[in-house]
């Protein structure tokens, strides 16, 4: 039997990786969705006001339309009153898709969301920068069917570190064009039950006082968000 000479050798090594590394990318693009399929804030340019004369969106090709909703919330919070700001900490978890919000090692809330799918979302240790009662978002694609053009978004928490700017919008809010929580379902951000996000609005920091929307200062610090794990496919 005739044995291969070096030069089919090498050949067939340089295939073999060249095979190896295909897959190894297809895999990545598979389980990876891209970190920015939501097009970005200007988060100087948030009023948090419902608008009236812009109800119906898109969501992948379906109409949708939001309303102006009011949930019943416990006393709200004072500016300047006692509380445990510096103890509170919301988690997510996207492997389970389950959020939890803690004062110290007590648990406070612990409900199902929806992380993303058409977009990845970001892990690590965050803020909440601004919490605002209403605003729009949009992103993805016509051409993949994955666009979504969403006004009046509801009980917005946006929050952001050093390596994931303001302005990349990503946010944990409530939700009006899907109820299938528990499963992967937006474009980066943390979709909840919007009764159930609003209770986590009016517990959170930054407090709004008397007001319905608010930035976070130096004065009245965001609520730290650490969010881990892997969403199932």
């Amino acid at each position: 039997m005739k044995m291969p000479n070096k030069l089919h050798l090498v050949v067939f090594a340089f295939l073999a990786s060249f095979l190896a590394v295909i897959a190894v990318f297809l895999e990545s693009t598979r389980t990876s969705p891209a970190v920015a399929d939501q097009d970005p804030i200007n988060p100087l340019a948030l009023s948090g006001e419902f608008n009236p004369t812009n109800v119906y969106g898109e969501f992948h090709g379906s109409t949708v339309a939001s309303s102006e909703v009011s949930v019943p919330l416990a006393d709200a919070h004072v500016l300047g009153e006692t509380d445990t700001t510096a103890q509170k900490r919301i988690e997510v978890d996207l492997t389970t898709q389950r959020l939890y919000a803690y004062e110290g090692d007590q648990k406070v809330f612990d409900f199902l969301i929806s992380s993303g799918k058409w977009g990845r979302t970001p892990t690590g240790t965050f803020t909440i920068w601004g919490k605002f009662r209403y605003t729009k978002m949009s992103g993805g694609s016509k051409e993949k069917g994955t666009y979504y053009y969403l006004p009046n978004v509801p009980y917005v928490m946006f929050f952001s570190n050093n390596e994931i700017e303001a302005a990349r919008g990503f946010s944990i809010h409530g939700t009006y064009w899907h109820n299938n929580f528990g499963t992967p379902m937006s474009h980066g951000c943390i979709n909840m039950k919007t009764e159930e996000v609003a209770l986590l609005y009016d517990w959170a920091t930054p407090n709004t006082g008397d007001q319905k929307s608010i930035r976070a200062s130096a004065e009245n610090p965001g609520t730290k968000v650490i969010i881990y794990g892997e969403a199932p496919l």
